[in-house]
Parts: structure tokens; C-alpha cells; sequence
């Protein structure tokens, strides 16, 4: 499998196939039992884990929210992020409105998981603790698979916006959010069964066709 600098790559395939596993290995949470991953030709285990780490960030279906700040939670308690990159941040994530008419601001505190925001707000909060750190692959693994239609499309707003020019890899329930991706993989047991656009893989009436139609016969 490979990804081209720049290309939005996402990952399709059934419950328990190994789709979140599949990218864990990028920024090492899991090393490959066998063969090797590279990024640019270089090995990752040839790689510091910070170096690499910096360079990637990731939202999932749920992100931790701590019992503090809004602005703490995007610096994640960083001290090298000044206000102006989180106000940054926020904004490229569509977020900055909502906080900003939240009592205290940035100074708002969200509770235990982020309690006191809805799923799409905290979702937002999220994307802003990524961007802020200005990493050059992405990955979103379900991210907006807990949301309803509204929050979806508002999320998915910021997700396109921040993934210009920058290598993205989405791990998509709902495919109607990833028709626009460059290239998607199907993975079945231990192998990839299909790789291509959108188009092409409904032209090859394989498993992605029949699952895109099942998908859109339910909405």
C-alpha cells in the first residue's frame, strides 16, 4: 500500500478487520510483525518517537476531553503554543464561534470528558488540539461516526478545511463522507480486496459497491 504526499487516503472495510490497527502502525503505537513502513523511504523504527509524533495528528470517534479549560484542553497544557496559535487553531476548525460565545470564553471549563459540550463542540476541540500543532499527515479514525446529521456536516466542514495540502488518512462508517477521497482501500482478512476512487470502485460491483448501495438505500 502506499500514499503520495498531499493524497486524502480513506479506509473502508467490515467491523474487526484491523482498519484502526492498519493505522496505528504509523505513528507506532504498534510496530509490524512483519515488514517495514516508511515514510520518504525511511524506515519509522529508524525514527525518534517524538520526531515522528510531531509530525502526525489524530482524531478518533472520541477524543479525551479533560475537566479544564477550552484553551487548555487545545494546548494540552502545552506552554510552546502562545494564545494566537490556539485562536488559530480553533478557527481553522470551525470552532472559534461556539467557544467565544461560551461564558468564560476560552476560559470556559468543560468538565469531566468534556460534559458540558455537545458531541459536534467537543469533536471541534479536538481538531483544534491537532491543528495546533500543524502536522503534515492526518488521520481521522471514525470522527464522525457519533454524530447526528447536523454536527456531522459541521465537523466534516472543518475536516475538509484543515486537510488541504496536507496527507490525510480517513477511516470512514458513512461513505457518503469519503467519495471525494483520492484513492480508497477496501480491506478484507488480512489483505487489501480493493483500491481506486469512488467511481471506479461502484463501476467494479465488488464489495464497496455493494456496501455504498446498502448505505444509501438506508438513508
Amino acid at each position: 500500500m502506499e500514499i503520495k504526499r498531499g493524497e486524502i487516503i480513506a479506509i473502508v472495510g467490515p467491523s474487526g478487520v484491523g482498519k484502526t490497527t492498519l493505522v496505528n502502525m504509523i505513528p507506532r503505537f504498534y510496530d509490524p510483525s512483519k515488514g517495514v513502513i516508511k515514510i520518504d523511504g525511511v524506515d519509522l523504527k529508524d525514527i525518534t518517537l517524538k520526531s515522528l509524533r510531531d509530525q502526525i495528528g489524530i482524531v478518533t470517534q472520541e477524543m479525551l476531553l479533560f475537566n479544564d479549560t477550552v484553551l487548555n484542553n487545545i494546548s494540552y497544557g502545552s506552554r510552546r503554543f502562545s494564545i494566537e496559535d490556539i485562536i488559530n487553531a480553533a478557527k481553522i476548525a470551525n470552532a472559534h464561534e461556539f467557544i467565544t460565545k461560551m461564558p468564560e470564553g476560552y476560559d470556559t471549563v468543560v468538565g469531566d470528558r468534556g460534559m458540558r459540550l455537545s458531541g459536534g463542540q467537543k469533536q471541534r476541540v479536538a481538531i483544534a488540539r491537532v491543528m495546533v500543532k500543524n502536522p503534515e499527515i492526518l488521520v481521522f479514525d471514525e470522527a464522525t461516526n457519533a454524530l447526528d446529521n447536523i454536527s456531522e456536516a459541521i465537523v466534516q466542514k472543518a475536516i475538509d478545511e484543515i486537510s488541504i495540502n496536507r496527507t490525510v488518512i480517513v477511516i470512514a462508517h458513512r461513505l457518503s463522507t469519503i467519495i471525494n477521497a483520492h484513492k480508497i482501500i477496501v480491506l478484507g482478512e488480512k489483505q487489501v480486496l480493493e483500491e481506486g476512487t469512488h467511481q471506479q470502485l461502484v463501476n467494479n460491483r465488488g464489495s464497496y459497491s455493494e456496501l455504498y448501495n446498502i448505505q444509501e438505500s438506508d438513508r
